[in-house]
């Protein structure tokens, strides 16, 4: 599929993240297989999926584009951190390969602009996660297909906020002829259909729709209020 294809595919559409955290209950492969199976049925356009082997067995079984992701480690860059990681994800079937491009150094000492064009080579399309602007602009500069606002609010320097950095979708989908993704803090479809009124091409929700562990806890803390 053409990044072309795919963009048309998900515009104004719902990409649902089925991902769970180490440690974490729904961490088995099964389980986030029938989660994607679950966001097919509810309407879902893709499925956005973290590690190899959860990608390869998502693929197999769901007939929709697969965004997939390598997170190895929990500091510094570690959303597909490597050249080799997003080989692996491009190999295990991912239409997309998600990567982290903000300015911070890679471990293996690579550039974004080398990963872009090892998936490239690879057959897959790339997808750049980014927390500023001048990233975002940047990411499509060097070849990302799409632009995500994934990592606003936890890179060091960019807005703590309880929601989406909606000011981030508006200034991005001005500023770069990619499609841009809202991803990150989305908690309602307000908040969804209101990225895609800023100028969100398409928009990704994970925990409020996929994590019954983080769910539960916020419905404890709430009721927990004196």
């Amino acid at each position: 599929m053409t990044a072309q294809e795919l963009a048309t595919s998900l515009q104004g559409k719902l990409i649902v993240s089925c991902q769970a955290p180490p440690g974490d209950p729904m961490r088995e492969t099964s389980t986030l297989v029938r989660l994607a199976l679950s966001a097919v049925a509810g309407g879902g356009a893709a499925i956005r999926a973290n590690d190899p082997v959860v990608v390869a067995a998502i693929t197999a079984v769901v007939d929709l584009p697969v965004i997939g992701l390598w997170k190895d480690g929990d500091t510094g860059v570690f959303i597909t951190p490597t050249v080799r990681h997003a080989v692996a994800v491009a190999e295990a079937g991912a239409a997309v390969v998600a990567a982290d491009a903000t300015d911070r150094p890679r471990p293996d000492g690579s550039t974004f602009a080398e990963l872009v064009e090892a998936v490239h080579a690879a057959g897959a399309l790339v997808m750049a996660d980014v927390s500023t602007l001048a990233e975002g602009v940047t990411a499509a500069a060097l070849g990302a297909d799409f632009v995500s606002t994934t990592l606003s609010g936890y890179v060091p320097g960019t807005p703590k906020q309880t929601g989406p950095d909606l000011d981030l979708v508006s200034a991005l989908s001005a500023a770069v002829d990619v499609p841009v993704v809202a991803e990150g803090r989305i908690n309602t479809p307000e908040e969804a259909a209101e990225a895609l009124a800023r100028g969100a091409h398409s928009v990704v929700v994970g925990t409020a729709i996929t994590a019954p562990t983080a769910l539960t806890a916020r419905f404890v803390a709430g009721i927990a209020r004196p």
